[in-house]
């Protein structure tokens, strides 16, 4: 089995009000490739410069990850900076150089095409199409597409956005970017109104709150994010969920060959964990050091903290 994802890699500038971090590693592909490779084989199709630091490309290396899909191109690595405010919900855009990312076309080897598991990372909705455009699905085969996005193109490219959403299977958005795309404040009536464009699941983020699965036969599932004592930076902790999520779904692919409802609730779950762990570190430095170990003590402690007696 194999996960293939198509995004940004970057180089990081944050501002906490517990640290700083200059230069890290970034981006919403490399936060779901560490996470996502912690399950099953990953698949990087991403663009970086000819100055992205060669130690940074180890962390790659150090997992079960394919590089072909990796362009190398002269000029600068996409950067970006930011700074949280002490709810680390609120965050500041310091400066966004986009480099060799503003010239990026995916390009998918055929492998690549034929994985079980696509995902568009948070990029322009027309490369999207394109990377749609060039994946293959394949008769009899459990296969799915699933994509994640971001306010500015609910605003300035919202005709593609929707092309996308109709060719995918799981759409994931922030809750505050469900509300925006369908003009609706309930949740699960917008709900609705995203899965009508034809996805079988929405998952929307919650940040510190957790997050619900919403399917298209109408059910629904709550999971509650891990109460941290502390947070370092919540920088790519949404793109870690979607690693941990889609990471278990391909796990449990290779295992069974097919995937049932509790699969989907088990993969909420593991995603609340990854995205929990990265938030310990600054970068990915936590998911790096990250052991199924730790995976199953803290899925142990989800099963524990939210199960009750269903008496009424």
């Amino acid at each position: 089995m194999a996960i293939t994802v198509v995004g940004s890699v970057a180089l990081d500038t944050i501002e906490t009000p517990f640290g700083a971090a200059n230069d890290v590693l970034g981006g919403a592909a490399s936060h779901f490739t560490l996470a996502a490779s912690l399950y099953d084989r990953v698949n990087l199709v991403a663009i970086i410069g000819n100055d992205f630091p060669d130690h940074f490309a180890s962390y790659f290396h150090e997992r079960n990850v394919d590089l072909r899909g990796l362009q190398i191109a002269i000029g600068q690595t996409f950067r970006w900076g930011g700074r949280y405010q002490l709810d680390m919900n609120t965050r500041e855009t310091l400066f966004t150089e986009l480099g060799v990312f503003a010239d990026f076309h995916p390009v998918l080897p055929e492998e690549y095409r034929q994985a079980e598991i696509i995902f568009l990372a948070n990029i322009l909705p027309s490369l999207q199409l394109d990377v749609l455009r060039q994946a293959a699905r394949q008769e009899g085969r459990t296969q799915l597409h699933a994509l994640d996005t971001m306010n500015l193109w609910i605003e300035t490219a919202r005709d593609d956005l929707e092309q996308v959403i109709r060719g995918v299977d799981i759409v994931l958005m922030a809750e505050e970017e469900v509300r925006q795309f369908t003009g609706v404040p309930g949740l699960r009536t917008a709900a609705r109104k995203i899965l009508a464009l034809g996805p079988q699941m929405l998952i929307v983020k919650q940040g510190s709150y957790g997050a619900l699965l919403f399917s298209a036969d109408g059910s629904f599932f709550a999971a509650p994010a891990y109460p941290l004592e502390d947070v370092c930076d919540p920088t790519g902790a949404g793109d870690a969920f979607a690693g941990g999520f889609l990471g278990y779904l391909a796990n449990r692919l290779a295992t069974s060959g097919a995937l049932t409802a509790n699969d989907y609730r088990r993969a909420l779950i593991h995603g609340n964990i990854i995205g929990s762990y990265t938030c310990e570190a600054f970068s990915v430095e936590r998911v790096r050091r990250l052991t199924p170990e730790e995976i199953s003590a803290r899925y142990r402690e989800f099963v524990n903290f939210t199960h009750f007696e269903g008496v009424y």
